[in-house]
């Protein structure tokens, strides 16, 4: 457990268990909100589920932010080749930018210097350019656009940060 201290109170950084697959769902689909029918291709976090969310929870593992006991935030990260992939990064609009979501990706960038793999990747939409200035300002570099299926120019891009 990691616990900051900011004007909203004690952050504190938990891993995430199976059994809170329901409150990941929940906050997911409550972050995500504000992107449903603005987003095109729609997100993927829309059609997340608790079985989705188990699988996920299972393949690599979660982070759970948590302000006065209370959930705030979290995130899916799973290994993927020599990288720790960061995803579904989903903060609770009430509770945006108090340093959650950072608090969540510095946890996920200390497990992977745990686990000996060489950075952390994430997908960030290229319809949200203020994400991508975010994770700039945070060390991340473009490493790769992408295109999702029957669409002619890239829709996502990779960032990578390597330690």
């Amino acid at each position: 457990m990691v616990a900051k201290l900011n004007n909203i109170g004690q952050i504190t950084i938990r891993d995430a268990q199976l059994q809170d697959a329901t409150t990941i769902l929940g906050l997911m689909l409550a972050a995500f909100a504000e992107y449903d029918g603005v987003l095109d291709p729609p997100s993927g976090a829309h059609d997340e589920t608790i079985r989705t969310v188990r699988q996920k929870l299972k393949r690599g593992g979660g982070v759970i932010a948590e302000v006065g006991g209370e959930p705030a935030g979290f995130a899916f990260y799973e290994p993927v080749k020599e990288l720790l992939y960061f995803g579904r990064l989903s903060v609770l609009p009430g509770f945006r930018n108090q340093g959650i979501g950072a608090a969540l990706l510095e946890h996920v960038e200390a497990r992977a210097r745990q686990t000996g793999v060489a950075g952390v990747r994430l997908g960030v939409r290229v319809q949200l350019p203020h994400l991508i200035a975010r994770y700039e300002r945070l060390g991340y570099r473009i490493t790769k656009r992408m295109t999702h299926k029957g669409y002619a120019e890239p829709t996502y891009i990779f960032m990578e940060k390597r330690f």
